[in-house]
């Protein structure tokens, strides 16, 4: 796990933004004091490059899961954090994750609608009818960049922000994400899990313009003989 005074892997910074390649079992915040998340460890590294007395302000607007890797991105700024936020209420931004997961997917491409209700007990979210007090509609796309060895790479594009969304949805079809074990793998992951935040495209809040952001897999991933491109 990072400690706040190593150097965080910084994709792109300005006067607005701070994206970074967020590593596998970093929370993105809500954590306890002593404990490390990306939010507190961005804080850090902005305070002490910019020498900024005090509480730094950072808005994390693309949260991910602590076993969850790739683009995290933040606003340095609350009108960019207004700005930003409102393009994703109204799904105006793309995101792109690769997964892989268990077993050989058959279709090419699919898209999945599921009603997602939160399990308090267990920490999780699960699957549920559209009339179910609580439930909320979770909406994705996928297709099949390649299948080997039993697992199918997948690239997935959320229509939604639902909690666990993607974890959950693959599950659901009956291909868990490789590492998973909350959602149902059998398969050992070295840290984390085989899901990935790779591209996110934004209007950016300030210059209007498409700004897009790319995150590198991590070295984790390099084992996997499903991930040579077809």
């Amino acid at each position: 796990m990072m400690s706040p005074h190593e150097q965080l892997d910084v994709l792109f910074e300005d006067n607005h933004l701070l994206a970074v390649n967020k590593p596998a079992g970093l929370a993105t915040m809500g954590v306890a004091a002593d404990r490390p998340s990306v939010l507190s460890v961005s804080k850090d590294y902005i305070g002490r490059k910019y020498q900024k007395p005090g509480n730094v302000y950072l808005g994390v607007v693309s949260r991910l899961d602590a076993p969850v890797t790739g683009v995290l991105l933040m606003a340095r700024t609350t009108k960019a954090a207004g700005r930003l936020n409102q393009q994703f209420r109204e799904h105006r931004v793309e995101k792109v994750y690769w997964a892989v997961v268990e077993g050989e997917v058959e279709v090419d491409e699919q898209r999945l609608t599921h009603y997602l209700r939160k399990d308090e007990r267990h920490r999780k979210m699960h699957t549920t009818s559209a009339n179910t007090p609580g439930a909320v509609e979770a909406v994705l796309g996928f297709r099949s960049l390649n299948r080997s060895h039993g697992h199918t790479w997948l690239e997935v594009f959320p229509q939604t922000g639902r909690k666990h969304q993607i974890r959950v949805q693959l599950a659901k079809i009956g291909h868990p994400i490789l590492g998973d074990r909350k959602y149902g793998s059998r398969v050992a992951w070295a840290k984390g899990i085989a899901l990935h935040a790779h591209r996110l495209v934004i209007e950016h809040p300030v210059k209007k313009t498409a700004t897009e952001f790319q995150a590198e897999l991590p070295s984790s991933w390099k084992h996997l003989k499903v991930i040579a491109r077809p």
